[in-house]
């Protein structure tokens, strides 16, 4: 069985790590070069960065700051928001960038998908799909920082950026982000056992046995978080261990 990985997420905006809950009232927590070094030595399995404004402001996501965290860690790097085009995730993987993120601009060009997993390996395509539930108990696919509704089923969705070539999916829950209830497990367990490639569990994660839940009870290949991480809640040593007495067949905290 494939090793489960801990990733803590940058959400970024005007160069700043911000979090918010349901997309909302963001609030400042540091440098992202500063946060993404730190979490790169002390336990992370990758990470990811999330130009979170890019997108609705109209704009590229910074490469400079891509640069300058690229060259702080030594672990996979994730880096999504405002990819619109192949020259945008070529210039990110020049830049420093492991795995490209596509979210909005996949939904609006779909070929852009089978672009970059042609081009680059679908090693490097990361799908995220950012899913809220509606009252008749399906998920759409929201875009553009979960304000817009694009009126896609979310499940059909993933499906398709799988035959588009997507290698992962980074899903994230628009109901549960940043309540720390837990993560959203009926999402994630439906959409984890509609594809057969890896699926990142995000969205909701409020202490280390919310790692321990979706882990248990869906296949999911990761757990995302970053309120947890960023306010100091927990480390993600701490969390590991959780998951290893627990019997859940995680990298080994040893060697951090």
């Amino acid at each position: 069985m494939i090793a489960k990985r801990i990733i803590p997420c940058l959400d970024v905006k005007n160069g700043s790590v911000v979090k918010g809950v349901n997309f909302k009232s963001l609030r400042k927590l540091g440098d992202p070069v500063d946060l993404a070094k730190f979490y790169s030595e002390n336990g992370a399995d990758e990470l990811v960065f999330l130009d979170i404004s890019a997108t609705n402001d109209g704009r590229r996501t910074m490469i400079d700051v891509v640069k300058k965290t690229a060259e702080q860690v030594f672990v996979p790097f994730t880096v999504g928001g405002g990819v619109r085009t192949i020259a945008d995730v070529t210039e990110l993987l020049r830049a420093g960038a492991d795995k490209i993120g596509i979210n909005s601009a996949a939904v609006a060009n779909p070929q852009l998908i089978k672009d970059a997993s042609d081009r680059f390996g679908s090693q490097c395509v990361v799908v995220a799909i950012d899913a809220k539930r509606f009252p008749d108990g399906t998920w759409h696919v929201m875009t553009h920082g979960g304000k817009k509704d694009t009126g896609l089923n979310a499940i059909e969705w993933a499906k398709e950026v799988e035959r588009l070539g997507a290698g992962e999916i980074l899903l994230t829950s628009v109901d549960c982000d940043g309540v720390k209830d837990g993560f959203d497990i009926p999402l994630t367990k439906t959409i984890v056992d509609s594809v057969n490639i890896p699926i990142i569990a995000s969205g909701g994660c409020g202490k280390p046995h919310h790692f321990l839940d979706v882990f248990a009870e869906t296949n999911v290949s990761a757990g995302l978080a970053a309120s947890i991480f960023h306010d100091g809640e927990c480390t993600i040593q701490e969390v590991k261990e959780v998951c290893k007495e627990n019997g859940v067949n995680i990298r080994d905290v040893r060697f951090f």
